[in-house]
């Protein structure tokens, strides 16, 4: 029996498992991997977080620099996000510029971030048009097994969170923590006709008819969202997937707050 031929039977056993509400891993529908979070992991970033959702694991670090503004926002700080898929993190990743789909999420990522208004860019403003803060924000995939998105936006709140703008070292006084006045939570959903998954794996992201992230802010509301794969959703379904993924959103950044505003930068399990 040739590797196709097994791929096509596992793939198969486990969309029917999907179909009567069950998971390859034993999870529940509206359960997540076990997540694990570090902050200040990288000595040299003015912020930086690994975050583990299973064995799905990215690092994100945080770098700020004075810049010039954009023209039609003379007194706003930059943000500019960036995702690197390491190869060694999947066989589907390849050595060179960023494809596609790294370039989306980092999209999804840089989006929920602006529409929550979770920096305030104001704040960052040295001399109106002239110079600003700019932030860059460079997330690593360590390793890929699905719900990369999750994952990767969960590290970039968590790192600017920890993030002190450097102003000692360009001469502008002493060090101060960024201001963050908005935490937005990305949830990730899996469609699987009669059921719909949270977090799906990698081998259920292959097999699910599509996949809906959703981004909430602190108050609820939404920051973006994000929809792949063919699968058409009725308007019963984007309800119930929407209830779902604001209920994971606020167990995920209470959790997320326990873990940052206790001042223990050692690894926790959420």
């Amino acid at each position: 029996m040739n590797d196709k031929i097994i791929a096509e039977i596992r793939k198969d056993y486990i969309y029917n498992l999907a179909r009567r509400g069950e998971r390859i891993d034993g999870r529940r529908a509206d359960e997540y991997r076990d997540i694990k979070i570090k902050t200040d992991v990288i000595q040299k970033a003015e912020g930086s977080a690994e975050v583990m959702i299973g064995n799905t694991r990215v690092l994100v670090g945080v770098k700020m620099q004075p810049g010039e503004p954009f023209s039609d926002t003379p007194n706003m700080g930059i943000i500019i996000t960036n995702v690197e898929q390491v190869p060694l993190a999947s066989p589907s990743f390849e050595p060179g510029p960023p494809d596609e789909n790294a370039i989306e999420l980092a999209r999804v990522v840089d989006r929920g971030i602006r529409e929550s208004n979770a920096v305030d860019l104001e704040s960052l403003c040295i001399k109106e048009g002239e110079e600003v803060w700019m932030i860059f924000i460079d997330v690593h995939v360590l390793d890929h097994d699905g719900n990369l998105t999750d994952a990767s936006a969960l590290g970039a709140i968590a790192a600017l969170m920890t993030t002190k703008i450097p102003n000692e070292r360009f001469g502008y006084g002493e060090d101060t923590p960024l201001k963050i006045q908005n935490i937005p939570i990305a949830v990730t959903t899996a469609d699987f006709g009669t059921q719909i998954f949270v977090d799906p794996n990698l081998e259920e992201e292959h097999i699910c008819s599509s996949k809906v992230t959703m981004i909430f802010g602190s108050s609820g509301e939404f920051a973006g969202i994000q929809k792949t794969g063919s699968g058409r959703l009725n308007v019963e379904k984007i309800y119930n997937i929407v209830e779902i993924s604001s209920k994971k959103a606020e167990e995920l950044r209470e959790k997320l707050l326990g873990v940052i505003g206790n001042g223990d930068k050692k690894e926790k399990g959420i």
